[in-house]
This record gives C-alpha cells, sequence and structure tokens, in this order.
C-alpha cells in the first residue's frame, strides 16, 4: 500500500466516515445473490462499515477489514463489533471465503504489485467464489488532489492482470461513474470475478 494514500485515510477516518453513499447498493445486491445465504465474506477495505452492516443484516457470515487502524476503529464503534487491521498483501488464508467484497480499495494498490495482491485474494476464495473489486479507470498510476496513489487502469490492462493473478470460470467488466471524496467524478471500472475450479 501506498504510504501518503494510507496516511491520508489514517487522517480523515472520522470524516470519511461521515461519507453516505448508496450508489453502490445495487452492485452489493448483485454480489451477495451470487453466494450461498450462509457465505463467509471477506470485506477487503471496509472503511466506516456501510457494507458491512448490510451484508451481516442479510445474515452473512463477514470478516471486516480495514488497512487503516483508525478507519477499523470507526467501523468498530458503528458496528459494535471488532473490525480488523489487515493490509492487502497480508492475506494468507487459503480457500476459505466465499465472497472477497473489495469496493473501492484495491486501487489504491501500486500497479506492479496488483497481480500478487489479486493472486493472494485468488487463493483465499474458496473454488467458485465470487470476487467483487473496483477501479477508477486510466491509463497509468498516478495521484489526485488530495496525494492519494490510485493505480487508473485500463480494461484490457485489468484483465490481463487478473488473468496472471488466477484462473477465473468468469470475469465481467462494467463502467460507470462515482464522486469521489475529493467531490470529482471519476470514470471507473467495477469488476465481478468468480474463482475456477
Amino acid at each position: 500500500m501506498d504510504e501518503a494514500t494510507l496516511q491520508f485515510y489514517r487522517s480523515n477516518a472520522e470524516s470519511y466516515a461521515r461519507r453516505e453513499i448508496t450508489s453502490r447498493r445495487a452492485r452489493l445486491a448483485a454480489f451477495l445473490a451470487l453466494l450461498p445465504l450462509d457465505a463467509a465474506i471477506l470485506e477487503l477495505g471496509c472503511g466506516a462499515g456501510g457494507d458491512t452492516a448490510e451484508m451481516l443484516a442479510r445474515g452473512f457470515d463477514v470478516r471486516a477489514t480495514d488497512g487503516s487502524p483508525e478507519m477499523a476503529a470507526v467501523a468498530s464503534r458503528s458496528l459494535g463489533r471488532p473490525v480488523e487491521t489487515l493490509l492487502f498483501h497480508d492475506l494468507h488464508e487459503v480457500e476459505t471465503y466465499d465472497g472477497v467484497w473489495a469496493n473501492a480499495c484495491l486501487l489504491h494498490v501500486p500497479r506492479q504489485e496488483l497481480a500478487t495482491v489479486l493472486s493472494l485474494i485468488w487463493r483465499a476464495l474458496k473454488p467458485g467464489g465470487a470476487f467483487f473489486a473496483s477501479y477508477k479507470e486510466g491509463e497509468a498510476g498516478g495521484r489526485d488532489t488530495l496525494d492519494r496513489y490510485y493505480n487508473y487502469p485500463s480494461q484490457d490492462w485489468l484483465r490481463a492482470t487478473y488473468a496472471e493473478a488466477g484462473s477465473w470460470n468468469s470475469l465481467s467488466m462494467e463502467r460507470g461513474e462515482v464522486r469521489g471524496f475529493d467531490d470529482r467524478i471519476a470514470p471507473m471500472l467495477f469488476v465481478v470475478a468468480q474463482k475456477g475450479g
């Protein structure tokens, strides 16, 4: 994880947590529909825990994590349950989860490290497990006005990087837009993949 980006979330955990984001609810519902009712879900980059709360309310077994201890603490208070601090490279489970939800977090992984992180997620998924992630679309890594690093992938680059990371039964990619914390509209790529096997 880029240190300046991680520091941004550590320093702005409370204000970031106050943002209300509802646009991804349909994507979360579609993702959950791919999973068995008793699914074990790993959530990476849970932020304030809004998606965690929705998954828990639907009866799923969720391991919520965030790379920022401060953000994990905010989410833990909001949810009334422990939220772990976990950096992507510290994911060591093997075939443990039915699903991995990584909304708006893997987009901060340096481009040269993304295939490695995706391979750790692939390994942590059970065969047939579902994986959601979102990225700000572009052609090369760079920083936003808040000095946060983004890998800004193109569709072709992202497909090749997923293929390098593991074997997927399916991989779908949709375009969309979101208004970021910097109050700018950004083009997004939303990826849903299912592990082969």
